[in-house]
């Protein structure tokens, strides 16, 4: 069959359109991407304002679209982190079902952690053993580990790339100040959960998704995207701490400039990095494998499982 997935982030609306079947691995047939920042539409009231949901509107709408050209058989649609905090979220996904036709679900920081979870898990296999996942997104940092297909815990906490560079940076490229006092607030929210991670078990194979993740792998000496999905891709501690003490000096702008930097997302690389070393720091990782699949192949994977269900049951099943 033929699924497209609808990922309504805080940095971008992504639309991923794959061939698949029960039990075989997700061929993408298409994929299309539309910045929008939605994060970055927000009031000091936390509402999004209407620019942004126009914005929002026009993407979901091209989306379906798309979907149906390409003669997907169902399209699953759902926000994370900017559409969940909106204080007018409501209104928005309501005006969002009623001018598109698309119902957007909403997904929780910890449903996050576990359908990014189920994705790694099946990229690994089970001779991986015990998982310790992270995953950075614009909003919020993701963390679950355990040894079967779901977690055995999933937490979410406000420590997104994009969030930190907002919220903590005034300057590009910021002040060491504001890069210390960062580090302080990362440690300060990590310090109580990364016990609770490690009182599992200790990971047989930590791992990393997301694109942050994987443009820190790159900027560290990591293959590039031309050399394809299976590649082995590794960031290790020490690399990271490299990376950051060159990335901390220079602007955005001389950062997109480097191979497998996204202009787009260029500003919030830092931040990023620093949320990353925090805590590989605090959960005591040396080395992060990089994983291709994230939340969608996650979507993907648990919708091909359920043939009759919906993304509402899948998130009520857990």
């Amino acid at each position: 069959m033929r699924l497209g997935v609808l990922d309504v982030g805080s940095n971008t609306v992504h639309l991923l359109v794959v061939d698949a079947h029960r039990g075989g691995h997700p061929m993408p047939a298409y994929s299309e991407k539309s910045v929008l920042r939605l994060a970055e539409h927000v009031d000091d009231e936390g509402r999004l304002s209407d620019s942004g949901a126009d914005a929002l509107i026009q993407a979901v709408a091209s989306a379906r679209k798309e979907s149906i050209r390409l003669e997907a058989d169902d399209l699953l649609a759902f926000a994370t982190s900017a559409i969940r905090e909106a204080s007018n979220g409501e209104r928005l996904l309501a005006r969002v079902r009623d001018e598109t036709g698309v119902p957007l679900e909403v997904l929780s920081g910890a449903d996050e952690a576990r359908l990014t979870f189920l994705a790694v898990r099946r990229w690994f296999g089970w001779s991986a053993g015990r998982l310790l996942c992270l995953d950075i997104g614009g909003g919020s940092l993701e963390l679950a580990t355990g040894m079967d297909e779901l977690p055995e815990l999933a937490l979410s906490l406000p420590l997104g790339a994009g969030r930190m560079t907002r919220e903590r940076f005034s300057a590009d490229p910021p002040p060491r100040a504001e890069l210390a006092e960062l580090r302080e607030l990362v440690d300060s929210q990590l310090a109580p959960v990364a016990p609770q991670l490690l009182a599992a078990g200790v990971p047989d194979r930590a791992v990393a998704t997301s694109k942050t993740f994987r443009t820190l792998a790159r900027l560290a000496g990591a293959a590039p995207s031309s050399k394809g999905l299976r590649a082995t891709r590794v960031l290790t501690r020490d690399g990271l701490r490299q990376v950051i003490a060159f990335i901390s000096r220079i602007s955005s702008a001389d950062l997109a400039g480097l191979e497998g930097v996204s202009p787009a997302r260029a500003h919030q690389v830092l931040a990023g990095a620093v949320v990353a070393e925090s805590a590989m720091r605090h959960l005591d990782i040396g080395q992060l494998a990089i994983c291709p699949w994230a939340l969608r192949e996650g979507v993907i994977l648990q919708r091909l499982d359920w043939l009759d269900g919906g993304l509402a049951q899948l998130v009520a099943d857990f």
